[in-house]
Order: C-alpha cells, then structure tokens, then sequence
C-alpha cells in the first residue's frame, strides 16, 4: 500500500478532503444503513479512481472543487458495483475482512448498493454539466451488460480472448477510463488530451483486470485479503484460463474441473496446479504488459509535470501489485 501512497503523493491533500466529503455524504438517519455505509467506507479501499480523477485534472485547469463531486460519484458507483459483486458471487471476504453479505446478510447489502447508486445519482445532480451525466450514465449502463454477460457466460469453457475483453472492459475498464475522462473533461482539457487520458485510463482499466485474474490464481490469500481460486469456484472464464484451455497439454482435464459447478476443494487446488503448469500466467503478464504501455504512450504528449511522472508510475504499480 505504501508505494501506491507514493504514486498519489500529488493530491493526498485532496484525496484526503474526498475521503472526509464521502464521509459526510454517506452519513444517514437509518442505524443499518448507517452502519453499513460506515463498515464500506472503513474497509481500506484503495480509492484508486478518486486518484486517478484528480491526477487527470492536475495538467489542466485543476479546480478542486469543480472536481470533488465528480470524484465522489466515481467511488460511490464503484462502492455500490462491489457490494451488489460480493452478492453475486456469494464472496465472504474483501480486503481481508467479511463481505457486507457475510456481514449482513444478502438482502441488507442488495438495499445497501441500491442506496448508493441514489446517493450517486443525488452527486451527479449536485455536479450540473449534461455531458459528465451522459457520459456516467453511458457507463453505468455498459457496466450492467458486463455484469450480466459474466452470468451468462459462467462454466462456458469455450469463451475466447476477444469474449473475455467484452466482459472486462464492461467489468473495470470503462471505469478507470471514465475517471481519466472526466477528471480532464472537467479540467477544460482539448479533445486530444481528453483522448489521451481516457485511453490510458482504459488501458490500465484491462490491465489492472487481468493481474486481478492473474492473482487469484497465483497470490498468498493473506496479502489478496480473500481465499484465492474464486473465479474457478464461480466459473469466471479468465485469461489464464483461457491460455491453460488452449496451450496445455492438460486442456482435457483442465476443460473438465473449470465446466463442472460443485468443484471440491483438492479440484480447485489441481486446476490452480494445471493452469499454472500451462504457462497461462505468463502468457497473461504479456498481455498486461502490452496494455501498460499502450496506456502510457502518448501521455509523452502531455505537459512534463508531476502528475505524468505519477500516472506513469501507477501504470507500472498496477502491472507490479501483489494484493
């Protein structure tokens, strides 16, 4: 965590007021939601699309104010997006504490993301520009399709490279873009430059999702903050998967453990032992590399200032992460 403090060091001053805003605006009569609001909020998220957002603005005409509810939005929708998550795939742990749904129950947390997709709603109203509302709701809307294609798409062990792309950008991607997007945006940034940060921002977005789907495969679940293997208990089809299915000479069992639903623990255990057997993981750290320097190539266009320097090293800190 502390080389990604660093990363932010530019706005910590900032992404510090955005933490206090969130807490003011979470706060509620309702003791449950009041709880868990708080519960969410003090669980350690990495706040990374707050960053991201401000450090966007930071080459332009950077009004924190003007970029503060904008912020706020951003997290509150990814607040909400990971609840309704921990519900679907029946998750116990995040960042090595109980899920909301472990906590509470599946019904409070259902209620719980409802409650914080209105309050970001309440926010992009606050914010007033008809093209960040569009472009929010553009989002969000892509993000459910995701969402549901992951659904449909469980146990299928015939999704290729190209399928795994479209559920992923819908996932994370389009996301971290939309912050990149916005924080320029508001910033009064061209339209080159609003390009330039969006796609970096989508380009990390993939990143950042394929090392996701690399650690569960390969992390220590102590420094993950959850059990590892997830994705093979729930039937995500992720890229190593989908290299292990394609390259291993194991491709025949490996297709057996990762479509069958009721998979016993030692099953998880040897399709994790398979896929990384299959050179899978390494043919996903490729991809992530190609994506972070896709990502970071033409923010040589813009101004040479701290925040690139910062931008290009989150690139590198999200191909790097262990947690």
């Amino acid at each position: 965590m502390h080389q990604q403090k660093k990363v932010f060091k530019e706005v910590t001053i900032d992404l510090g007021k955005v933490e206090k805003e969130l807490e003011k605006f979470l706060r509620v009569d309702d003791p449950i939601l009041a709880q868990t609001c708080i519960y969410l909020l003090k669980a350690g998220g990495k706040r990374m699309r707050p960053g991201f957002t401000l450090l966007s603005g930071k080459f332009f005409d950077y009004n924190f104010e003007k970029l503060l509810p904008v912020a706020m939005a951003l997290e509150i929708i990814h607040m909400a997006t990971l609840v309704h998550d921990d519900v679907v795939d029946a998750s116990l742990t995040r960042r090595g504490r109980p899920t909301l749904s472990a906590a509470w129950g599946n019904s409070v947390s259902v209620a719980t993301g409802d409650f914080l997709f209105a309050k970001a709603l309440e926010m992009i109203v606050k914010i007033d520009n008809i093209e960040v509302s569009k472009e929010l709701a553009k989002v969000c809307i892509q993000m459910g399709r995701g969402e549901i294609q992951q659904i449909k798409s469980s146990y299928d062990v015939d999704q290729d490279f190209k399928q795994y792309l479209y559920r992923i950008k819908r996932k994370t991607a389009l996301l971290i873009g939309l912050c990149c997007k916005l924080g320029a945006m508001v910033s009064r940034a061209d339209k080159r430059q609003i390009w330039i940060l969006s796609t970096y921002g989508h380009c990390l977005g993939i990143a950042f999702q394929i090392v996701d789907d690399i650690l569960d495969i390969t992390a220590d679940s102590k420094i993950l903050g959850k059990p590892i293997g997830g994705d093979i208990r729930q039937g995500i089809m992720t890229l190593p998967m989908i290299y292990a299915l394609k390259y291993s000479p194991d491709q025949s069992r490996i297709r057996e453990l990762l479509h069958k639903k009721n998979k016993t623990e030692g099953e998880v255990e040897e399709a994790i032992y398979l896929i990384k057997k299959s050179g899978g993981i390494e043919k996903s750290r490729k991809i992530v590399d190609l994506y972070i320097e896709k990502g970071i190539k033409n923010l040589k266009e813009l101004p040479d200032i701290p925040s690139r320097k910062a931008l290009i090293e989150l690139a590198r800190f999200v191909a790097e992460r262990s947690y």
